[in-house]
């Protein structure tokens, strides 16, 4: 998956799309986030569950255990690795969702330029994505060290010809048992392995060169061309 991401619709969209009825602490803001081009290090809007609260914080994407910070800061973690590995160890316990309305991917097709892509659900519903972090929980203040990686996958059906790999992204059913505290951590490792949803839910279509610089933002860049 590689790191470009649209995020412009606003908290109480993603929540609706979660059914959830719990309490809602939001700390991300009511206003829409209008982020069409997010790229690494970018504060995205992150859900996490505290007993039977959820809550929205705003969160930099990307994160690295304190040992490690003489290394590249990842941004997505291999669901094969990512519950037995030392790297991701700390946050592994701490599920969280980010939802999203897109994501992008670039594919060469004989150009001088990689030709980008956009991927999002064909019933344009936000896509929810299996994620771990470190984030602000309860009385806690964000801390420098905050951050959260997606929890990517082998990309399936059609779409392994847009990118070899792509988001865990689950229905809302699958994404409330992700985030609840007391699924036992055997079978948070069984959802994101194996009950992710398949490529029939997504359509991906060639977007504008635009994307491709990160100082480019605005809703023309999710358009097809």
């Amino acid at each position: 998956m590689c790191g470009r991401l649209s995020q412009y619709r606003g908290i109480h969209d993603f929540v609706k799309a979660l059914s959830m009825p719990n309490a809602l602490v939001n700390n991300a803001g009511d206003q829409p986030f209008e982020l069409y081009n997010a790229a690494p290090t970018t504060q995205l809007a992150l859900f996490h569950q505290e007993g039977d609260v959820l809550h929205a914080d705003r969160v930099r994407w990307g994160w690295r255990p304190h040992w490690s910070e003489e290394h590249p800061m990842p941004i997505n973690a291999r669901v094969e690795k990512v519950s037995h590995g030392p790297f991701f160890k700390a946050i592994w316990p701490h599920r969280a969702i980010v939802a999203i309305d897109n994501w992008f991917e670039w594919v060469y097709e004989g150009g001088p330029k990689k030709q980008p892509y956009l991927i999002r659900r064909k019933d344009r519903a936000p896509i929810l994505c299996a994620a771990i972090g470190q984030y602000p929980r309860y009385e806690h203040q964000p801390d420098e060290h905050d951050g959260f990686v997606i929890i990517t996958a082998d990309s399936k059906g059609g779409m392994v010809d847009v990118h070899d790999r792509q988001p865990v992204t689950l229905n809302a059913e699958l994404a409330r048992e992700w985030l609840d505290p007391a699924t036992p951590k055997e079978r948070a490792e069984q959802i994101v392995l194996s009950q992710g949803e398949p490529a029939e839910t997504f359509e991906w279509f060639k977007v504008d060169q635009a994307v491709g610089n990160v100082h480019n933002d605005g809703p023309g860049l999710i358009e097809p061309i």
